[in-house]
């Protein structure tokens, strides 16, 4: 059997896996709705369907102070864990196993009413919490523990207690945020005792072999966080008090740290796994940055884990245990960690989706219906779009012929690829590239559709994309001017001294990649600051100065601060690694014009609050946005315009995909 070792069976407490996959935690937006529980059901069902071992719900609070947002999910009543039989049940019939997170957000909650250990606001939240009474303390304590069993009153065959992620029980834990003199706090086995006690006293209204999982915070990556022998002694106190399972988190969502990202390393905290699992004699499951069954399978193999979440893996691809038991990786829809459409939605208040799969989550209002009708259907252009279309149209069962001029699928994404941090959207492509075989799409790559060739379909389907957009600049012919995708693309080598013109998404990745230097795991954490938690309280030091490759201004018109379009979750990081690799960011530039210098060099003229300046480079990046490719379009004939060619715009991968599905469920 491929990945024997991921796919093998194991047992916790009185529940039996198929295998060792568990779809991590995510809330999705669908949790907080009754309305929504046929859809969260569906959503579930699908991954059950697709082989996953055990399911993990988004987090329900325990009490109404335990919300994430006004009116959040929360199981806390018997008519909560009745309307729960629906998600339940539909997981059963599909032969999953599924578990309910308990999760209470102390001073992450955004409700003007948040407790937390201390009245210590959060960094990310503008409400500050109240500090918990020792008799709420005990409350809450008891909340937790009835939520447990009303959760396995509900038909879920496990729980998961969020330890982790700076939520409550991480809140107690932390010298950060825990300032309490009285039983729960000042020394750490004082604050171990809160989630000590929520283990035992739900151990005790569940039974002894209903499992229970703790999601422990291995490294919280922020300044007064716990230390490595602190973490040790709580996950042996859990495991005393009745844990059946220890998950691993990593950081806190205030860290300054990057944790899940497309630019974390891929398996980048195993390391931390594997010695959590030399201590305890539980299993130990592993999370963060896991996207594939062969980096999941090793994990398990060389003892480090003995199951691996993958939360947003599966997400992406419902499938993903069945293909790999099926010796069908290749056409795992691979998770690209770019959180547009799962974790920035949530944080949005919006329901969550994924870039890759726009489907997600939207199972009973997205279906590829087969078709009654064999349709001849042209889609033209192979960018994320039309690639989109061509796939879902072929799932429907129609007959699809997709044309790209260029000598390889991919469109914009292929530039994309090429950014450091975003190698994974090399996968994207693998996925299409094998999905147009397996579907029998009719790939006529280096073909230049005409009018002539399209007039004989059924369906026309325009995707070709867009063109890097030129300003109206003097200069801008001059040698060493040249645009983003002739430097993403290799036809153009830059100089040392580069100014790049335009910071929207695109000019933010090309001063990543005109910067870069390869770097190892240890280096990379060395950049970001991450120690050794046995040495550095929460797991911080003081990073390590980075040496770019090369000197980089960025500037924009905008006055605004650079890179605050991107994305909610992820733009943070983005801008923090520009700072690392000194790029020199100005805002507000008018631009007069580019000059050939008497060296050699350019000389790029601009004004900044009136003031005239000048900067002396060897090369200008044009990243002054996009515009539309559509010539080739017939409104009139009732063809389909999509992805770029319908809307230039920054990051519009998470819409061209979906435009290109929704198109395609409705030919």
């Amino acid at each position: 059997m491929p990945y024997d070792h991921l796919l093998a069976p194991i047992t916790i407490g009185d529940l039996s896996l198929r295998n060792r996959v568990v779809m991590g935690s995510m809330h999705t937006g669908l949790e907080d709705h009754v309305r929504d529980i046929p859809r969260l059901a569906a959503y579930f069902a699908a991954r059950a369907r697709g082989g996953v071992g055990l399911i993990v719900t988004g987090g329900y609070a325990p009490n109404k102070r335990g919300w994430l947002k006004p009116l959040a999910a929360e199981m806390s009543s018997r008519l909560h864990a009745a309307r729960h039989r629906e998600v339940t049940e539909a997981v059963h019939a599909e032969g999953g196993a599924i578990a309910l997170q308990v999760l209470h957000a102390g001073r992450y909650a955004y409700v003007p009413w948040s407790v937390s250990a201390s009245a210590v606001k959060a960094p990310i939240n503008p409400f500050k919490p109240h500090a918990l009474s020792a008799r709420a303390v005990e409350s809450t304590i008891d909340d937790f523990a009835r939520s447990i069993a009303l959760a396995r009153k509900a038909g879920y065959d496990a729980v998961e207690i969020m330890g982790s992620e700076g939520y409550l029980i991480n809140q107690f834990l932390a010298e950060r945020t825990n300032q309490r003199t009285d039983r729960w706090g000042g020394t750490a086995s004082n604050r171990q005792r809160f989630p000590v006690e929520i283990v035992a006293r739900a151990r005790e209204l569940v039974g002894a072999d209903f499992p229970i999982m703790f999601r422990l915070s291995l490294i919280d990556l922020v300044e007064g966080g716990q230390t490595w022998d602190e973490t040790m002694d709580l996950a042996y106190a859990l495991q005393d008090a009745g844990v059946s399972v220890l998950n691993t988190g990593i950081g806190w969502h205030e860290a300054r740290v990057p944790t899940i990202i497309t630019q974390v390393p891929r398996g980048a905290w195993l390391d931390f796994t594997a010695r959590l699992r030399a201590e305890v004699d539980v299993p130990v499951c592993a999370s963060n940055r896991i996207n594939t069954p062969e980096l999941a399978d090793a994990a398990i193999a060389e003892g480090k884990a003995d199951l691996v979440s993958m939360a947003r893996p599966l997400l992406a691809d419902p499938e993903f245990v069945a293909k790999a038991a099926e010796d069908r990786a290749d056409e795992i829809n691979t998770c690209i960690a770019c959180n547009q459409a799962c974790l920035d939605h949530a944080f949005s208040n919006k329901a969550a989706s994924c870039l890759v799969n726009p489907r997600a989550c939207r199972e009973t209002t997205l279906v590829l219906t087969p078709t009654r009708t064999r349709k001849r259907v042209a889609v033209v252009g192979a960018g994320p779009a039309g690639l989109a279309a061509a796939v879902s149209a072929a799932e429907r069962g129609l007959d699809v012929t997709l044309f790209e001029k260029g000598e390889a699928i991919g469109g914009q994404f292929r530039l994309a690829m090429a950014v450091p941090g975003k190698e994974d959207f090399t996968d994207t492509l693998r996925y299409f590239g094998r999905r147009l075989e397996v579907l029998g799409v009719d790939v006529r790559l280096k073909t230049e559709a005409t009018h002539a060739d399209l007039e004989h379909y059924d369906e026309v389907v325009v995707a070709t994309g867009v063109t890097p957009r030129l300003p109206v600049l003097d200069g801008i012919d001059l040698p060493g001017v040249v645009s983003y995708a002739d430097v993403l693309s290799g036809r153009v080598e830059p100089g040392r001294r580069v100014a790049v013109i335009g910071a929207g998404g695109i000019g933010v990745d090309v001063s990543t990649w005109l910067t870069h230097e390869p770097e190892t795991l240890d280096e990379w954490m060395a950049h970001w600051g991450v120690g050794d938690p046995a040495y550095h309280r929460g797991g911080l030091m003081e990073p390590e100065p980075l040496t770019p490759a090369r000197q980089v201004t960025l500037l924009q018109r905008k006055t605004t601060p650079i890179g605050i379009g991107l994305g909610k979750t992820s733009g943070w990081a983005h801008r923090a690694r520009l700072k690392q690799e000194a790029v020199r960011m100005v805002s507000g530039a008018a631009y007069e014009g580019i000059e050939a210098g008497e060296d050699g060099d350019l000389v790029l003229r601009y004004q900044v609050d009136g003031e005239s300046r000048t900067l002396s480079v060897d090369t200008v990046v044009l990243c002054a946005g996009q515009e539309s490719v559509r010539d080739l379009w017939r409104e009139s004939a009732g063809w389909h315009l999509i992805g770029g060619a319908d809307v230039a715009a920054e990051l519009d991968a998470k819409r061209a995909i979906e435009q290109g599905t929704r198109v395609a469920a409705a030919l």
